[in-house]
């Protein structure tokens, strides 16, 4: 079946305005709108009335659910909903959710439920517009990297800037420490579009000093963050959004004062990461099997 799509920009993001996701879909609907998120990679919808189950059920059309988050624990009596809320943090750091385990979520919902009266916009870049933007040498580079991604590193935050409160939130945040490879380009399993596959997480490519990965993943990263590859969404009360975390990267902006911001978010379970030889992802550190399955 067709659905109707609205195009939000050029390269990443469509409202999808005419199916009602507060009910289960049949099956030609879940087709559809797999297809709609394969070609622009975040898609919108209005008029959403889900509660913590309802949200989980519209997820889990797309695959196996995983728990909230490996470290971070979930909404109290929903152990899949991570409450992404300004009381707990902000996380105004572009990446790819969790990246850091071998198999992260292939698509990711978020759906709002305290929306600041200015700001809070979350930010969602095409990494496949990412890779096609790249000029050719950086191209035939890039296809060559694996980088190194972890949960434990410094967030470039400054000590004294760190109170007991994010202290604590950091020590539980790292309370499991995960380090794995990924190809620096990903080929999409269902597509096979090439996309960088980098972001917050990656903190190191393979067989390069620190410095010199910085380097190469920050060049890297401003292909991402180009305005035209970005879809800037000022959320409303009762949306939700679904993005392909396989092909994407978000950040959150920290630009709402000390307003309350909360939105749920539902994550589906990922394959594991492929480069262009066919070579998968590999953890060197860290079990990640008590928050994710592996989709086939």
């Amino acid at each position: 079946m067709s659905i109707e799509i609205q195009k939000v920009t050029a390269n990443i993001g469509a409202r999808v305005p005419g199916v009602d996701i507060n009910k289960p879909l049949a099956p030609e609907e879940v087709t559809a709108i797999r297809e709609a998120l394969n070609i622009h990679k975040a898609l919108v919808f209005d008029d959403v009335h889900l509660d913590d189950a309802g949200q989980e059920a519209f997820a889990r059309h797309f695959g196996d659910l995983t728990t909230a988050h490996p470290t971070v624990p979930a909404v109290d009596g929903a152990p899949n909903v991570l409450p992404v809320d300004s009381e707990r943090g902000r996380a105004n750091h572009w990446h790819t959710d969790v990246t850091f385990v071998l198999n992260p979520p292939q698509a990711s919902t978020l759906r709002s439920i305290t929306v600041p009266p200015y700001g809070g916009e979350t930010l969602i870049a095409s990494s496949a517009a990412a890779y096609r933007d790249l000029p050719e040498p950086l191209r035939v580079l890039a296809d060559t990297l694996w980088a190194e991604h972890t949960n434990d590193y410094d967030y470039a935050v400054p000590e004294e800037s760190i109170d007991a409160e994010r202290a604590a939130q950091r020590a539980q945040f790292t309370s499991i420490k995960f380090r794995t490879v990924h190809p620096v380009v990903r080929v999409h399993p269902l597509t096979g579009e090439r996309g960088l596959f980098i972001g917050g997480f990656a903190q190191r490519i393979v067989g390069l000093s620190t410095t010199e990965s910085r380097k190469i993943l920050d060049l890297l990263q401003a292909y991402v963050t180009r305005p035209e590859n970005i879809l800037r969404w000022r959320w409303s009360p009762n949306q939700l959004v679904l993005f392909d975390n396989r092909i994407t990267q978000h950040y959150a902006i920290d630009n709402y004062d000390n307003q309350p911001r909360r939105l749920n978010r539902v994550t589906v379970a990922g394959d594991i990461p492929v480069g262009i030889e066919g070579k998968e992802s590999y953890s060197i550190e860290g079990d990640a099997s008590h928050y994710t399955s592996v989709a086939e």
